[in-house]
């Protein structure tokens, strides 16, 4: 079924219940791309309840303190839930992990549940073994719900460890912000689009891009993005004293299309990820990839068909696998045409029949 044909069965009206692009997150970014994609859309009706409402104008000041602004928006967030929720069909509920599980994901269910609703709960975690592990609230919402997607075949295997089904509906990348061009020649530009947090290792990525830098005096780096820990990456690009490293600061959707553009190898070394739409925006870009491999990233990149794999935590074999582009374009070459075909499987076209199966399979339960 297309967008364009005429269906015989009534209009789904979903309910998204995600962040808002207040704090920019892959959460809040996929779900602004399937709320602005199924507008004027003839099978689906989509209305959207953030998961942080802002607060009234005399409590604005509290936005600046987190955990406060949290027990804040609470009581709004639910409020917000009960009316958004009463003419619904499905409540389509994005879902990371831990205590923002109980905080945003656990509400949802249950007034959904209180309004009679079909729920779905949208987990896109790679915490969701540990979380699992840890919070048995979690299993008990999850045990409960109408059905659980996730954006990955990793955390189907992952939920099954848990006897929790789940279905595979992946992320959905943009395509048309990203131009797809050959490399060739293939230059040592290296560009990085991960933040600085714990779980990307940036710190990894600049010692893999030191050891670049020794066959490849010329090389450059650019790190895009913001994070708790970028101080200490520009402590450790000073101590290792390699120039060539750019810190360009965080590009907004409409801009990361450039990075991508300007440069001609993706370099990343998460150690915990799920399906990266930062990985799928370089497929579509022609970029080729070098990554670690975390449990989640076979699932994604295919070594030596769509990208480059070395083990968690090795910068030596980070950039032994940069080195080996540089040294074999042809490779290169072939690894970004196989990553772009793979990118197709991202785009609105496929990812809107499979939301459309998942929530006629909802609805008609």
């Amino acid at each position: 079924m297309t967008p364009a044909s005429a269906s015989s069965q009534k209009r789904l009206k979903v309910a998204i219940v995600a962040p808002s692009l207040r704090y920019v997150g892959g959460q809040a970014v996929q779900a602004d791309l399937l709320m602005r994609l199924w507008q004027g859309d003839p099978d689906v009706e989509v209305t959207v309840i953030a998961v942080d409402p802002p607060l009234p104008r005399l409590l604005a000041w509290a936005e600046r303190v987190p955990g406060l602004r949290t027990i804040l928006r609470e009581p709004i967030y639910c409020l917000n839930l009960w009316r958004g929720l009463k003419d619904v069909d499905i409540v389509h509920i994005f879902s990371a992990s831990y205590w923002s599980f109980l905080l945003a994901p656990g509400p949802a269910w249950l007034f959904g549940r209180l309004r009679g609703k079909k729920t779905l709960i949208n987990y896109r975690s790679g915490e969701a073994r540990d979380h699992l592990e840890r919070f048995r609230s979690g299993r008990f919402v999850l045990a409960r719900v109408d059905m659980i997607v996730v954006p990955s075949g990793y955390l189907v295997d992952v939920f099954g460890e848990f006897d929790l089904k789940a279905v595979v509906v992946p992320n959905l990348v943009d395509l048309s912000q990203f131009r797809y061009r050959e490399r060739n020649p293939l230059r040592p530009y290296l560009v990085c689009t991960r933040g600085f947090s714990t779980y990307y290792s940036v710190d990894v990525v600049v010692r893999a891009f030191a050891g670049v830098k020794k066959e490849y005096p010329e090389a450059s780096l650019d790190l895009v993005g913001s994070g708790p820990l970028e101080g200490e990456v520009r402590k450790l690009v000073a101590d290792l004293k390699v120039d060539g490293v750019n810190f360009t600061g965080v590009a907004s959707r409409q801009d990361i299309g450039r990075h991508y553009d300007k440069a001609d190898i993706v370099i990343n070394a998460s150690w915990l990820d799920n399906m990266p739409v930062s990985i799928i925006e370089a497929f579509g870009a022609g970029t080729p990839v070098v990554t670690t491999s975390p449990e989640s990233m076979p699932y994604l990149v295919e070594h030596e068909r769509t990208g480059l794999l070395s083990p968690v935590g090795d910068e030596k074999a980070l950039a032994a696998n940069v080195i080996r582009l540089l040294r074999e374009p042809a490779l290169a070459a072939r690894l970004a045409r196989g990553a772009y075909q793979e990118s197709r499987k991202y785009t609105w076209d496929v990812v809107r029949r499979q939301w459309l199966d998942v929530y006629r399979e909802l609805q008609g339960r």
